[in-house]
């Protein structure tokens, strides 16, 4: 997924990051503008990895 994109596709992202990690709630995934950052170290946390390992799994899905 492209990271301009995100805001679009949001509710795919969603859906695409719960099946592959349930752990994550709708809380953890906030794709409004200028929240993306915010997104990322809350599923840093959740899973965690680092912010380079949490954008690759957000471009690759």
């Amino acid at each position: 997924m492209d990271l301009l994109n995100i805001r679009e596709n949001c509710k795919e992202l969603k859906m695409k990051f719960r099946k592959q990690y349930p752990v994550i709630t709708e809380e953890d995934i906030k794709c409004n503008a200028g929240l993306y950052e915010e997104m990322v170290k809350n599923l840093q946390q959740k899973l965690g990895l680092d912010s380079r390992e949490v954008n690759e799994i957000i471009l690759k899905l």
